[in-house]
């Protein structure tokens, strides 16, 4: 099971509108790429408004995202960027600027990154939308309507239980086209299966105390420890637990003053935000994979 390319028809503009795309691709860094796919949006009488590339002298690939202004249609485009992309053996996606995505959010009993992507998604700002919530504990119902979002909960007791919960997952990402799943401190761990089907389309985000403390709660042991940073991680799902690519990490500074509850507070901000942005470059086409890293044009 993978999850659905973008559909032609949901997005193709019609022939008579100037759109804004977006086109995003990573090959082997050789010379000419920048003037041959420039060439090929002149030739689709594209505008470019917005350039950024970098070379990864790790692995020896070349990423680029352009934002493109231009009448042509999506076929229009494909056919005149498919000669280029084959050219240079690109991994390339061609998407609309500001396209919401479909999203399929996760969850558990913990509410505050769930509140916050439905918050700004709801006032614009986040562009993302939520067919369902999923979660394994039925504490977030009361939430979901308040934003007028689905939700359905299937508790996860024991491996039948799981399987059900993974299985209900492939569905719902089949039913609503998902584009990318997103564990909103959804606190159970993924098959590799569903791991490996989800890649590089599921994001998760967890504190930064991983791997020092562990368990159900980690704010008093890091309370115990007089720790002085806090923070959160969101990245990539792999079938390496919360070591998956790195898409965006937050920390705030603390000191001893802090309770156990304030830093509870501090570090759910921390996880709200940076899963907040590692969505929003999602749903913008900003992150490209080099093999065990992300390249983020922000």
């Amino acid at each position: 099971m993978t999850l659905p390319q973008t559909s032609s028809d949901a997005i193709a503009p019609s022939a008579t509108t100037t759109q804004h795309w977006v086109l995003s691709f990573s090959c082997v860094d050789q010379p000419g790429i920048v003037h041959a796919i420039s060439g090929a949006v002149v030739d689709a009488g594209g505008n470019i408004t917005e350039s950024q590339q970098f070379s990864s002298d790790d692995t020896g690939r070349f990423f680029m995202r352009l934002q493109v202004l231009s009448p042509a249609t999506r076929d229009e485009l494909e056919a005149t960027l498919r000669p280029v992309a084959e050219r240079y053996e690109m991994s390339w996606k061609l998407d609309i600027v500001g396209r919401r995505i479909r999203t399929l959010l996760l969850a558990s009993t913990a509410q505050h990154c769930v509140n916050d992507l439905l918050f700004r998604a709801r006032g614009g700002q986040l562009p993302i939308d939520v067919p369902l919530i999923l979660a394994n504990h039925p504490t977030l119902s009361d939430l979901a309507s308040f934003y007028g979002v689905p939700f359905e909960h299937k508790p996860v007791t024991g491996p039948d239980s799981k399987a059900a919960f993974e299985d209900r997952i492939r569905e719902v990402i089949a039913e609503h086209n998902i584009e990318l799943v997103v564990l909103a401190r959804y606190m159970q761990i993924l098959s590799p299966e569903l791991c490996e089907e989800l890649s590089g389309k599921a994001i998760n985000i967890h504190h930064s105390f991983l791997p020092g403390f562990k368990g159900a709660n980690p704010y008093k042991q890091a309370h115990q420890r007089g720790v002085k940073l806090i923070g959160a991680t969101a990245h990539f799902v792999t079938t390496d637990l919360d070591e998956g690519p790195i898409i965006e990490q937050d920390v705030a500074r603390v000191d001893h003053s802090r309770t156990p509850a304030e830093l509870v507070a501090l570090g759910q901000d921390e996880e709200s935000r940076a899963l907040r942005r590692a969505v929003t470059w999602f749903a913008e086409n900003r992150i490209l994979l080099d093999g065990d890293r992300t390249i983020i044009f922000q």
